[in-house]
């Protein structure tokens, strides 16, 4: 399978910030760190993803359907129009997901989302994917809707580089200044002392790694970061509507509080 599509399982979990140290020692025992983590140093990734005005997507997507599928735009770090940017669309059929993406500067890109008018030498498989894309963008009619941005480690397994894990911090999300270039900010989405770690695997999880997790009282559950954005938008709305007099500070505390049970 080439490196524009990934077929593979991904679990979640929400842990605390004070076992970070020791749980990393553990996993570079199965892991080395991945490429972007230069020197054991987290990185930023930055994305945009597609809906529509509706946020028909991730209306669909929180009800656990069967099979679903989404879009997205990602770079690693801010970028400018000549950054390797990615666009990815993602689907998922009864837990397995399949991620397909074109590679592009960031100027060709956007050329692409707002014209549809591709570059001249691409390979035969971008040509494939972005007509994927494109039928799925005619099909949909979604634009950029959410921004969203964290920093991350991640890891590669020693034996096997396909099994990977991620943990991610500093979790932002936006529905304003939709562009790459703008870089992080926003709304932070995770309870206070807590990280996400995404674990991402076929087939199933390597016993040696299923051991660390016991060993902290880990176990998966259920955590969209997209899904988690929605629903805290929402619930800001929700707030500001039932006490409009009600400082930002205040709005911002409350929604922290019920991000916890979200």
């Amino acid at each position: 399978m080439s490196n524009s599509t990934f077929k593979r399982r991904e679990k979640k979990l929400l842990f605390p910030v004070s076992i970070l140290d020791s749980l990393k020692a553990d996993i570079l025992t199965l892991m080395n760190y991945d490429s972007h983590n230069v020197n054991g140093e987290p990185y930023l990734v930055c994305n945009l993803y597609f809906d529509t005005p509706d946020d028909d997507v991730i209306r669909d997507s929180i009800q656990k359907p069967k099979y679903k599928e989404k879009l997205r735009l990602r770079s690693y770090g801010v970028p400018d129009d000549t950054t390797p940017v990615f666009l990815e669309i993602k689907r998922k059929l009864d837990g397995i997901g399949i991620k397909r993406r074109v590679i592009l500067p960031l100027k060709e890109m956007n050329q692409y989302l707002q014209t549809r008018v591709r570059p001249q030498q691409i390979s035969e498989l971008d040509n494939q994917i972005l007509n994927e894309i494109d039928y799925y963008l005619n099909r949909t009619g979604v634009s950029p809707r959410t921004f969203l941005s964290y920093l991350r480690i991640a890891f590669s397994g020693k034996e096997n580089p396909d099994f990977r894990v991620t943990l991610d911090y500093h979790i932002l999300s936006r529905r304003y200044d939709l562009d790459l270039k703008k870089g992080s900010y926003g709304e932070t989405q995770l309870p206070e002392g807590y990280m996400l770690m995404e674990v991402k695997f076929k087939g199933a999880v390597p016993l040696p790694f299923q051991a660390i997790m016991s060993k902290y009282n880990l176990s998966f559950g259920n955590y969209s970061k997209i899904g988690t954005s929605f629903k805290l938008h929402n619930l800001q709305q929700i707030i500001q509507e039932q006490k409009p007099n009600r400082d930002i500070k205040t709005i911002k505390e409350d929604i922290a509080f019920y991000g916890r049970i979200l």
